[in-house]
């Protein structure tokens, strides 16, 4: 490790010593540029991942001099991959640097897989707003690529947290456009349903038993085989059980469905704030009677 950090120093030196000498004007910051990448890597192998990042930060800043745009963003890249061990905020800072450049190039496709980076930085860091905005960027910029399986990836994430928060329209509203892309493509067509129930499922915690009526009839038309699956009769039952304000016959139809196809956990949370509010409901009823 010891002699790993010490060629790392020894090369950035001599970086900065090219870079503060005489010389013409593009030699020497393309000689500093090979020097501080050689640094960076020792640094690397030394595990030494803050001195790395901030290395490679330097190798980006010669590559801007020489106006190398890809080169200086990909630097940018790897200071981040290095940050990312120690300070989620500095990788943020170097991969938003990345995407900007990869935009200013039109290397678009680089530009949303970073956003897509940037987004689950936040996502890991529990900062889900942030971690929103920055999977809808990236879905947008996939769509522009027609880079769509990708594209949709984002989206259901977008569509996770939003519900999450409890912006319910928003799910919805992701879920069933996903649903009727998906109907478009034979391989996608599988995971119509499961779009379709995560997007009931968000109409059910609005509490609102004519929507979710409503919606079943519009996924009908959407899907003409929907209403031949579990996951239609979990949704209708579940209305059923809302209207009759029956928290017995709630817990027995997600029971019987979780029995043969088990819930995840994003489900499994969401149903419970149904549950909630029906128990809630059903107490109301026992205190006016």
């Amino acid at each position: 490790m010891g002699d790993h950090v010490a060629r790392a120093e020894e090369f950035d030196k001599k970086a900065e010593k090219k870079l503060s000498g005489w010389g013409l004007f593009g030699s020497k910051f393309e000689d500093a540029a090979d020097l501080f990448d050689k640094s960076a890597n020792s640094f690397k192998l030394a595990k030494s991942w803050d001195k790395a990042g901030s290395t490679y930060v330097k190798l980006a800043n010669c590559h801007i001099k020489l106006d190398s745009k890809h080169e200086a963003a990909q630097a940018y890249v790897d200071a981040a991959h290095c940050y990312k061990k120690t300070s989620a905020k500095e990788a943020i800072s170097c991969l938003e640097q990345a995407v900007n450049m990869f935009c200013d190039i039109g290397r678009l496709s680089m530009a949303a897989r970073y956003y897509k980076e940037i987004a689950e930085l936040y996502e890991s860091d529990h900062n889900i707003q942030q971690a929103i905005t920055y999977f809808e960027r990236a879905a947008d910029m996939f769509l522009n690529e027609e880079v769509t399986t990708s594209a949709n990836q984002c989206k259901q994430k977008v569509a996770q947290y939003a519900a999450e928060l409890e912006q319910y329209p928003k799910s919805i509203e992701i879920y069933e456009e996903i649903a009727r892309e998906s109907l478009k493509n034979n391989l996608l067509k599988y995971g119509v349903k499961g779009h379709l129930l995560n997007a009931g499922i968000c109409h059910l915690c609005k509490g609102d038993v004519v929507a979710i009526t409503n919606a079943l009839e519009k996924y009908q038309e959407v899907d003409p085989t929907f209403s031949g699956t579990r996951e239609y009769r979990l949704l209708a039952d579940i209305a059923a059980s809302m209207d009759e304000e029956d928290v017995a016959k709630f817990t027995d139809v997600v029971k019987e469905f979780d029995s043969m196809t088990p819930l995840d956990s994003w489900k499994t949370t969401l149903l419970l704030r149904v549950k909630e509010k029906l128990k809630a409901k059903e107490l109301e009823e026992d205190d006016l009677t």
